[in-house]
């Protein structure tokens, strides 16, 4: 899908350097619009809203790079109809003008929010099981009752929870220091011989007699009762161990760090939302994100200020928290107050499971964008030499042409950039590794990366 958006446009512009359209181009599916009526008439007349300023910046990267960023504006065609489009804007040459060209949105906002459900389905089972091993866990680990697992076929410890580590007699209890451990060398010689004969009894008729063993220095009493379980990989017995005429000792607690403190000093943005979408609270990290120097000017505004992309903007991500009870990985773009835009992955979660009040959610920058400025000088002279052809080629074979010199310069970049692994040069391009690769091989550059290639690539 990557390669056909970008070798047939939806759009395709003709400007002056003043931005003024001398010709357009429109893909079969805006058939019915009419091109010619934008003959003439300045590009930003043609759009909505916030994206004059995108415009503007498009042409003025254009006119001093060569080549602008992709950037999101709201399309309104002669027919009034209004459509999300991305864009770019590259310098032709000399007076030549500039080449806009555009991609519907739409599509790729219905399939985002396809993949966005997928995902959430695959991944929902994953997670009820997590969750499961989340629970036994922590009532593994919370358990004022010592607990150990040894496997059935050889006795050796799997693992023990912190009552049993210091049951054992450990002073620094450790999951790492015990596991794999042979478990009968830390009883008594006399205590080996009952533990053993009543382990062959709950193999043999799944239940047997507690014993007293003697465990740690001082050798204390202890009761052990045995269960035998089943496994993927091998049975498993598990044993409890409970104190003779005395209470289980509780390990102390450390005092428990300020949770406020550790989510202000949490390296990625943390916020916490209104279903309508209005801040309640945020960390440093959203504040240095958004570009706002006081907590004061972000709480009770509105997310919608910062967030939003065409099809991925707050509403559609406290749908997904409605539709699914959370959200992982839901790409959009944070706009600061500086302009800057940053790509950014979103997990978020609803204050209660059906119809909540409140979203939690951390917002990661993954923006890995290439530098625009490198190597513009190879850039604008082969985009020079296709300026010179505007008049006398076709503006379809126009439009080919500039696309592959703009993407063989990033394409390039990027396995720089990278250097040399394939599989880091796709994610910096938001391609898949086949649509690389065919790219490498469309252009003859499989050759000039073999050599740094690395494994993994």
């Amino acid at each position: 899908m990557a390669t056909q958006t970008l070798t047939q446009p939806d759009v395709t512009l003709l400007l002056d350097v003043e931005g003024v359209i001398r010709e357009a181009t429109f893909a079969s599916s805006l058939k019915d619009e009419n091109a010619d009526s934008w003959v003439g008439r300045p590009w930003l007349e043609t759009v909505e809203g916030l994206g004059n300023s995108n415009v503007q910046r498009m042409l003025d990267d254009a006119r001093s790079s060569g080549i602008s960023a992709f950037r999101q504006v709201t399309q309104r065609f002669p027919s009034g109809l209004e459509v999300p489009m991305e864009y770019t804007t590259v310098l032709l040459g000399g007076r030549a003008g500039m080449l806009a060209v555009g991609k519907n949105l739409q599509a790729v906002a219905e399939l985002q929010s396809r993949l966005i459900a997928a995902q959430q389905s695959l991944e929902r089972d994953s997670w009820k099981l997590r969750d499961v091993e989340t629970r036994y866990r922590l009532l593994f680990d919370a358990s004022n009752e010592a607990v150990i697992t040894l496997k059935a076929t050889n006795l050796r410890i799997v693992e023990a929870n912190p009552a049993a580590l210091r049951v054992l007699g450990l002073t620094q209890p450790s999951r790492a220091g015990v596991a794999d451990q042979e478990f009968l060398p830390l009883l008594t010689e006399r205590d080996r011989t009952a533990v053993q004969a009543a382990l062959a009894r709950v193999r043999d008729q799944g239940k047997a007699p507690g014993v007293i063993v003697h465990l740690g220095r001082e050798r204390k009493s202890w009761t052990l009762r045995a269960t035998l379980v089943t496994s993927e990989q091998s049975p498993l017995f598990v044993l409890q161990l409970a104190p003779v005429g005395g209470a289980m000792p509780v390990a102390e607690l450390n005092h428990a760090p300020s949770l406020d403190a550790l989510i202000e000093q949490t390296p990625d943005a943390f916020i916490v939302f209104s279903v309508g979408g209005i801040i309640a609270r945020a960390n440093q990290a959203f504040l240095d994100l958004v570009q706002v120097g006081s907590k004061n000017s972000v709480i009770g505004t509105p997310l919608s200020r910062w967030l939003w992309r065409p099809g991925a903007d707050v509403a559609a991500l406290v749908s997904h928290v409605n539709r699914n009870r959370l959200v992982r990985m839901f790409s959009t773009v944070i706009h600061g107050e500086l302009g800057t835009e940053t790509e950014v992955e979103i997990s978020a979660a609803g204050d209660r499971e059906t119809k909540p009040e409140n979203i939690a959610a951390v917002v990661r920058d993954v923006s890995r964008r290439l530098n625009a400025s490198a190597g513009n000088d190879s850039l604008r002279v082969a985009l020079g030499s296709i300026g010179e052809q505007v008049g006398k080629t076709p503006l379809r074979k126009l439009v080919r042409d500039t696309v592959s010199v703009v993407e063989q310069h990033y394409v390039k970049a990027a396995l720089e950039l990278a250097e040399g692994n394939r599989t880091a040069a796709a994610e910096i391009l938001g391609l898949s590794r086949q649509s690389l690769y065919a790219k490498l091989n469309r252009y003859g550059l499989e050759g000039d990366t073999d050599a740094v290639a690395i494994e993994g690539s």
